[in-house]
């Protein structure tokens, strides 16, 4: 038998966890942590608008994996799941939900997660689709944020004010508080390259730190792996992309 050899630790917990949201609400979310003292950077991950579904959970256990205390809050924790393929039920919930209860509850997650003995303090948020509209509206409405990576976040720029979200993300971005990455298929609709290109021309305008990346050949949802919008070359760059966001700014 070989005797002498050393075998690096590597371990993860995965849980769903309460805790505090918008106006003290208890809400639900799903956690999943490196094991070990730390101190961890922790990661916001932010649902898309079909729930806190599987794919979601996976992506919280591989940001654990790799070195992150990981919060993704449920939005519908109030209300209930809805239907991943009921396309109406999904955009009635994900359109309901008022982005001021929603920043309250992100803002709950933020607490949650530098309240952790594991965590170094330091938050990053990211979110795809909806998710990541919401990391942008967040990140222009907190101070508990080191870094923001929105991929593909749809009605950032919107043709009419609703009661759940009376004033576009676009017009928020003076307010933005941390750098933010951005991914986009040049081939999505919504955010389309001219939205693209407004959202970019604002944070120029007011001088906000950015990166923003397009690939070709892909659409909305290139990071979907359990949909047919997945495209690997993109999705792979794209997370190389975002671990070296949070590496540089989070560690």
């Amino acid at each position: 038998m070989t005797t002498g050899s050393k075998v690096s630790y590597e371990g993860i917990i995965a849980e769903t966890v309460t805790y505090s949201g918008h106006n003290g609400d208890l809400i639900g979310g799903y956690m999943a942590r490196p094991l070990g003292p730390g101190p961890f950077p922790g990661v916001l991950l932010i649902m898309e608008a079909f729930g806190l579904v599987t794919h979601t959970k996976e992506q919280a256990r591989k940001f654990a994996a790799a070195g992150y205390v990981t919060v993704a809050p449920d939005l519908f924790s109030r209300e209930g799941p809805v239907d991943p393929a009921d396309m109406r039920a999904v955009m009635a919930a994900i359109g309901g939900t008022p982005d001021s209860r929603a920043i309250g509850d992100f803002e709950g997650t933020a607490q949650f997660l530098k309240a952790m003995p594991t965590c170094n303090g330091k938050i990053g948020a990211i979110g795809h689709c909806s998710g990541g509209r919401h990391t942008l509206l967040f990140a222009c409405n907190t101070n508990s944020l080191n870094a923001a990576v929105s991929c593909y976040g749809g009605r950032i720029i919107q043709d009419e004010p609703t009661d759940a979200a009376p004033v576009a993300v676009v017009d928020m971005i003076q307010r933005l508080s941390c750098p933010v990455l951005g991914l986009f298929g040049e081939e999505d609709v919504n955010p389309n390259p001219e939205h693209v290109a407004k959202i970019e021309s604002e944070l120029k305008k007011h001088n906000k730190l950015y990166a923003f990346h397009t690939y070709p050949n892909a659409g909305h949802g290139f990071f979907a792996d359990y949909r047919p919008s997945y495209r690997q070359e993109a999705a792979v760059d794209g997370w190389e992309r975002v671990f070296s966001w949070f590496n540089k700014y989070l560690t």
